[in-house]
């Protein structure tokens, strides 16, 4: 199987040309911008924004609109776009000389509860796969050469189905669906382990966790039936330190931590050092206040994103949703995200009127629920100010004294007189493309 796949993966870069994406010329253009020098960097990243912004204030009438009458206006006094100026036709969005027939369409997730359309214009397109090669080539990854096993979902209509699966064949990648990880079906996924020649590993955080944790029940380690294994990338759910170690226990392998966006790019990728690199060389990151004023390195605020290169659609000055800090030791050139704290949206509000990221109950639960392996995935849902719904996959039921534990951790983390149900599941919710959203308030 090897020696076929890697025959098909020398189609990777010639698919992506046939389709109109320019990837020598992408490739060529993001080597010159990595090796600028510090100064050159500077005026690189000025001009890139200048243009841009004049680009659409020229082009797109959605964005001059949006603008409104500031002739040639300060970086600082630009609107910060959000998913709901978005969420509109996207002709109504498209700039001048782009239609539906010359861009690269897609759709974001809908995770943060706003989903929208989006464009790209090719060569933009083109420079997110060379970014792409660039960062996994760290760990000696070659889309054209190296095999996948791929944690996604799918689509489950047929025509979206054989898609999906046309393109898995021509980018070197065997899909694992997501939806159901049942035992018997982690089984049939490590038996495909010890038949494939995988070079990496690469999905939803939680569904590779879910695996790892059906190694470890049954003393298997991954790279010990498949030696060909390199690294484990995993991508779009929250990975906590707890699960990088069980991760890099279970599967022999180092485990990279990448923070993206489809309508972006990838926005943060752990490189060699265990940094979280941003990309700097086709994004411009900031981190805002609540009066959009940007905040130094080290203090927490909003993340707000520029895509330097997509001439389709404009993302200037776009919050993402998420609220995260920018390392001290970050430069223009090279930016370090030091944590991402979650999403805006997933903030727990409490009865004493305090606000706390839901991510904060998800990781209190965790170190308790987890001790003994019992429970293998949860979610937490807010009902009510003071209401929370724990939905739970186990062997068995949580017993009182587990249920106590929780309660006590979570009144000395948070706040006392919070309410708790618990209920046992076969299976969780997750959404139409097979992430589990940890955490949903639905005040």
């Amino acid at each position: 199987m090897k020696i076929y796949s890697q025959k098909m993966l020398s189609l990777f870069d010639l698919s992506l040309k046939l389709n109109g994406f320019p990837i020598q010329k992408a490739k060529a253009e993001l080597n010159r911008i990595v090796h600028l020098s510090e100064e050159d960097f500077a005026v690189f990243l000025q001009n890139k924004k200048d243009e841009i912004v004049d680009f659409h204030l020229k082009n797109n009438s959605f964005y001059k609109e949006l603008v409104g009458n500031k002739t040639v206006p300060n970086w600082e006094d630009l609107p910060i776009l959000n998913k709901h100026n978005l969420q509109k036709p996207l002709e109504e969005r498209l700039s001048k000389g782009y239609t539906l027939k010359n861009v690269y369409l897609n759709k974001t997730s809908g995770s943060s509860g706003t989903p929208f359309v989006f464009a790209k214009d090719k060569y933009s397109h083109a420079l997110t796969w060379a970014s792409n090669i660039m960062r996994f080539g760290w760990f000696g990854i070659d889309f054209n050469h190296s095999y996948q096993a791929r944690f996604y979902g799918i689509p489950m209509d047929f025509v979206g189905y054989q898609k999906e699966r046309f393109k898995d064949f021509l980018s070197g990648r065997f899909r694992f669906p997501v939806f159901d990880l049942s035992d018997e079906i982690l089984e049939k996924f490590l038996k495909k382990f010890k038949t494939k020649k995988f070079d990496y590993l690469n999905g939803y955080t939680s569904s590779i966790v879910l695996f790892a944790k059906y190694l470890e029940q049954k003393n298997i380690i991954l790279n010990q039936i498949c030696p060909t294994l390199k690294a484990c990338f995993v991508t779009s759910e929250m990975l906590f330190e707890s699960d990088k170690k069980l991760l890099e226990k279970q599967f022999g392998i180092p485990i990279i931590n990448e923070y993206g966006a489809s309508e972006l790019d990838l926005i943060a990728f752990e490189n060699t050092k265990g940094e979280w690199q941003v990309n700097a060389e086709t994004l411009f990151i900031e981190i805002l206040d609540e009066n959009n004023k940007a905040l130094p390195y080290g203090k927490e605020g909003r993340i707000v994103i520029t895509s330097l290169f997509n001439k389709a659609n404009p993302f200037i000055r776009y919050e993402i949703g998420d609220i995260g800090i920018l390392d001290e030791k970050s430069t223009l050139q090279k930016p370090i995200l030091k944590t991402l704290i979650g999403r805006t949206n997933d903030v727990a509000i409490l009865p004493s009127g305090k606000k706390s990221p839901g991510l904060t109950f998800y990781y209190v639960t965790k170190s308790i629920i987890e001790d003994d392996g019992n429970v293998k995935e949860f979610i937490i849902k807010q009902t009510k100010l003071d209401v929370f719904e724990i939905e739970y996959v186990s062997e068995k039921e949580l017993d009182s004294t587990q249920i106590q534990k929780i309660k006590e951790a979570i009144e000395l983390y948070l706040e006392p007189n919070l309410n708790f149900t618990f209920t046992r599941k076969t299976v969780l919710e997750r959404t139409n493309r097979g992430k589990l959203k940890q955490f949903k308030s639905y005040l």
